[in-house]
Formats: structure tokens, sequence, C-alpha cells
């Protein structure tokens, strides 16, 4: 339980931190509130939710990891194999609005309990999919999407309701952190699964099982119902009783509102339209990264000879292992450093958090336009820079979900999640691994077919990336200029 404290004279307007968990109270000499720390059913709460966050993105990366073997057993093309990913991303992100708004209205613990279920065993039943029946395989990856769905919109929620001021930016960029590690460890998995066993289909019957473990983990630790609280409650709550000391008695509660209500008012605040645009490159160039760069590098690889051709024995995963590791590494490094360097610049500038995405952005485009220029020639310099570019992007996930998490009301909250994740994707990570690859078809098409202009057509494809980076950057830039405007909008 948390202890009284007694009657607290309300901090003045610039001592207060800012963000999901601020709140002025006006017209409220004294208020009661809580200095006591979050309790350790908390924390594993938030254990529980970092869990299967690992699990969700692990699954999610699969597929590139073993990419050679699927593209071979089910002999698809560049174009059929991006769309492979496209259609995992399109029912992910068509789901998400839906599961957003239930999000915001029903119980969430039931919610991530049945997402975690269908997407674990839908993953399991596509694992026993023969050659023949390739459509299936991708009306599975589909619905694994949808799975996936119920748990990145609701997850985030749960944990700002959870912790106030900074703790919740720590907290964020914990859970966010294993974005990066799932991913990586999805190629890890996936590689060394199909090494171990020699059978890629052994990779889709690990995180079923760790998905069960998690359900169960769910079930037993989380609060059956999770307290939706405004950032005036989180800041005054005291035992679940909220007390204030007002000129008119009582508390004024919100009325609830409609979904298209909740998109209007969201499609006015400026800084999330934009940041959700950057947010949106960002998607873009990971999920095309995400998809090819281990199959880039083995085609780079085979044109300087460092390897032969997969044609008939099975391929090589050294690439989907080292890819994941760099994926892991500099997920965790970046996530941490953008989250430190938000706490600390946010004291000397209030827009801090755009302008980091901003740089950020600039820098890694400037990488991973290095890093496929020098791919033909130096396969190491190619790994080296690809793991720059990599670091700066993870420097924003944590970052841009905070600027969510304070520029929108916080009833408005998985709505808003939910609408960044179906723009993002659906501008993003939906259409960037198919359009690489029909990019690169075309260019195959044009040409004499061999190895060497197999390697082009991937790079020439990439270079597209490097582009849309740079606009995501000028997105977060743009975001800087509503944000202080949106915050003090949202703590009203």
């Amino acid at each position: 339980a948390r202890e009284h404290t007694g009657l607290q004279p309300q901090l003045p307007p610039e001592e207060q931190n800012y963000g999901a968990t601020a709140a002025r109270v006006r017209k409220a000499p004294f208020v009661f509130v809580s200095k006591n720390a979050p309790a350790k059913r908390d924390y594993l709460i938030v254990a529980v939710l970092c869990y299967a966050n690992l699990i969700n993105f692990m699954d999610w990366f699969i597929v590139p990891g073993i990419l050679l073997d699927i593209q071979k057993y089910f002999k698809l093309s560049d174009g059929d194999t991006g769309l492979l990913q496209t259609v995992f991303i399109l029912c992910y992100m068509l789901a998400a609005p839906i599961f957003g708004y239930l999000g915001d209205r029903y119980n969430r613990k039931m919610i991530l309990g049945a997402g975690i279920f269908f997407w674990s065993g839908v993953t399991l039943g596509s694992s026993f999919i023969s050659e023949l029946y390739y459509w299936i395989f991708f009306l599975s990856r589909g619905l694994v999407g949808i799975g996936t769905a119920t748990y990145s919109t609701v997850a985030p929620t749960i944990i700002a309701d959870l912790f106030e001021e900074g703790k919740r930016t720590t907290m964020l960029s914990i859970f966010y952190i294993f974005i990066p590690v799932g991913s990586g460890l999805g190629y890890v998995l996936a590689a060394g699964m199909a090494d171990v066993t020699g059978d890629w289909h052994w990779a889709f019957r690990i995180t079923p099982c760790m998905g069960g473990l998690a359900l169960v983990l769910l079930m037993l630790l989380v609060p059956h119902r999770t307290q939706r609280r405004t950032a005036a409650h989180r800041a005054l709550s005291i035992s679940g009783t909220i007390r204030v000391a007002a000129e008119k008695p009582g508390v004024q509660r919100t009325a609830k509102t409609t979904w298209c209500q909740d998109v209007i008012s969201l499609a006015k605040n400026w800084s999330f339209v934009w940041s959700s645009l950057g947010l949106t490159a960002m998607a873009f160039v990971t999920g095309a990264l995400g998809m090819w760069v281990p199959l880039f590098l083995h085609r780079a690889q085979v044109v300087q000879g460092i390897v032969s051709p997969c044609l008939q024995e099975s391929c090589s995963s050294s690439n989907s292992l080292i890819f994941g590791g760099i994926t892991i590494g500099t997920g965790i490094l970046g996530v941490i450093a953008g989250a430190e360097a938000a706490r600390r610049l946010r004291k000397r500038n209030n827009k801090a958090d755009p302008l980091i995405c901003a740089t950020s952005m600039f820098i890694s485009a400037l990488c991973l336009y290095i890093a496929l220029m020098v791919a033909q020639t130096n396969i190491l310099s190619t790994f080296i820079f690809i793991a720059f570019g990599e670091l700066f992007l993870s420097v924003n996930w944590a970052v841009v979900t905070d600027i969510l998490l304070y520029v929108v009301t916080p009833r408005r909250q998985s709505t808003a999640i939910a609408l960044q994740i179906l723009v993002s994707h659906l501008l993003g990570d939906a259409g960037s691994p198919y359009l690489i690859g029909i990019i690169a078809n075309a260019i195959q098409a044009k040409n004499a077919r061999s190895f060497q202009w197999s390697f082009w057509s991937m790079q020439y494809s990439f270079i597209l990336c490097a582009f849309i980076g740079v606009f995501g950057g000028g997105f977060f830039l743009l975001t800087s200029f509503y944000i202080e405007e949106d915050r003090k909008e949202a703590e009203r």
C-alpha cells in the first residue's frame, strides 16, 4: 500500500516534470501526493510485459533469419519474398486500431492474454506447412500479425499507468530495449535452429513454448483490472483514492468520446502527426533492413568470392547470426543512449526529444548509404556502418513513444498508439520489404542474369532507404515546432 504523506503544497509549473504522467491541477492550492516508490509488483508486471515483448519481436524476425531457406523451399522470387513480410505487417496494422479502441475501453489483461495465445498457436501451426501450400504460409504470417497487434497497442499504456514522472521514461526504455533484442534473437534463433536441426521449420516451434510461459505469468502477476488514470489521477492517487482541495467541491469527470472524435482530436495534434510520420520513415528503413540485409550480405559475399552461391545445399546462416548480434547490441546501446540523452537534454531544452530523433535519423541515413557503397569491396566495413546505422535508429524507439505519451491526453493513448502503428506500418514497413523486392526484380529483368546483377539490383533498391531516412529527420524537426504547445494542452 502507498503511504499517505499529508498535505503538500502544489509545485510550480517550472518544477514539475512533463510526460504522460505529468499533471498540473489548477485552482487547487493543496493536494495529497505520495512520495512512495512503486510497489515491487509493478516491477514484476513490467518484467512480464518485457518478456512478452521479447517473444513478440522474436516472432517478427524468424522469417528474415532463414529467408534464404524459405525462399528456396517455396521457390519464391524477390518480390514474392518481400510480400511475405508485407502480409504480416498489413494484418498487424489493420488490426491495431481495433485493439487500440478495445484497450481504451475494456479489460487489457484479457486482450493481452488472448493475443499471446493466438499468435503462439498460429506460429506453431505454420511450422507444419508443406511447400505445396505456400499460400497457407502467407496466411499464417498474416494471422500472427493480428495476434501481435493486441500486444503492441496495449502493453505500453499499462506501463504508463504504473509509473510516474521519470520512472515512466526509464520503464518504457527498458520495455523498448526488447524490440531490438527480440529482433536480434529472432535472427539468432532461426539461424541456430536451422543449423542444429538441419530443418528450418524448427525455428517456428520455440517461440510458441515461450509464449505459453508468458501467458501463464501474465495471468498470475498482472491484476485482472489495471487501473486507467488520467494525468491528474496519476499525480494525486493515494491508495486508489483521489482527493483534491479545490474551490468547488467534487472532481469533474471527462465525458466519454467516440473513436471518431478521438481521431479528429489527434489529427489536430501536430506533434503527434509529425512524430508519427517520423516514426513511419523509421519503420520503412527498419522493415527493409530487417528483411533483406542478411540476403544482401550473402550476395555481396558471393560477388567477392567469399562464399559459394546457395543453390542445392543448405544455405549458410552466418550473416543472420552476425546481423542478429549487431541488432541486439546496437539496440540495447541505442535505446539506453536515447533515453539518457533525452533525460539530460530536457533540462536545457523542452524541444530536446524531437531534436534528438531528427539528428539520429540524419546520421543513420548517412551510415546506411556508406554501408551500401562499400559492400562490394569490403564486407567488414559494411557490417560496421550497418551497425552504426542501426544504433542511431534505435536511439529513437523509447523517445518517440515518450513524445506520444506526453502530447496526448491519457484517455486517448491506446487509440493514439494504435493510429501511430497503423500509419507507420501502412506507409512504412508494410510496403518497404515488398517495394525493395519489386525494384530488385525490375532491375534484374532489364539486365543479364548473373550474380553481379543480383547483388547490384539489391544495392540500388536499398539506396531508397537512405533518402527515406533523411525525410524522417525532417519530420522530427517539424515536430519540434509544435511540441511545447501540444504538451501544455495535454497537461491541461
